[in-house]
């Protein structure tokens, strides 16, 4: 056993690291209309009977989603519920005083304007975020642009690099592929949710714009000169 374990030890001792291999990156990049929004509806509650408040928030949840699923269709208005929660509630001096709660609902989906009008006629809940983004298929598309150019800038690279080192060629060796999605328009607005309050018999839909994204993809690894 230990002439064999000797054996394996000189044998890896002597392997040689790989020559004329060359590490490097590149990146591709779009810009693309953020053509998805994602709508936050919300309420909160409180009193001094925590199952009173929780029934109060289910009650709220309940008509919202009830409205809102009334003007529903897969990808262009879909409807989920959000964040859901009760917690007690302290006094200055520290004790305990009751219990508070929130419920939200969530509405997103492509069409802008399907969206702000199904929140406009709920009673129940009222705005608290705006947010944009991308729907699956334009990510999809978008990576797969911006993915196309850096792959290409990728291969460029290698080859001139390997020109100037004095190789004719390259082969590749290993690869990694990563994507990034970030926001080239205006953050996510968080909206006071009295606002809405103030008119619920006459809402009028909010009026959204949407700005851009900026999808890039990065390829990295190394390749063989040859």
């Amino acid at each position: 056993m230990l002439a064999c374990a000797g054996a394996s030890f000189a044998q890896s001792s002597t392997a040689q690291p790989p020559q004329n291999v060359l590490q490097l990156s590149a990146t591709g990049s779009t810009e693309v209309v953020q053509d998805w929004l994602v709508l936050t509806l919300a309420t909160s509650k409180e009193g001094n009977d925590a199952a009173a408040v929780q029934a109060q928030l289910r009650q709220a949840l309940d008509a919202a989603l009830a409205e809102a699923k009334r003007q529903a269709q897969p990808g262009q208005l879909d409807v989920r519920t959000g964040a859901f929660g009760l917690y007690p509630r302290y006094g200055k001096d520290g004790k305990m005083s009751g219990w508070q709660g929130r419920a939200e609902l969530v509405l997103q989906g492509r069409d802008f304007a399907r969206i702000t009008g199904a929140a406009a006629k709920v009673q129940s809940m009222a705005i608290s975020q705006i947010g944009f983004g991308l729907s699956p298929e334009a990510r999809t598309q978008a990576e797969g642009e911006a993915q196309a150019q850096a792959i290409e800038q990728f291969k460029a690279r290698a080859a001139a690099l390997a020109r100037s080192f004095g190789f004719g060629g390259y082969t590749l060796r290993e690869v990694a592929v990563q994507s990034s999605e970030g926001a080239s328009g205006p953050p996510p607005r968080m909206m006071a949710m009295e606002a809405k309050a103030m008119a619920l018999g006459d809402a009028a839909p909010v009026p959204v714009e949407a700005g851009k994204a900026q999808v890039e993809v990065s390829v990295s690894g190394s390749v063989q000169m040859r």
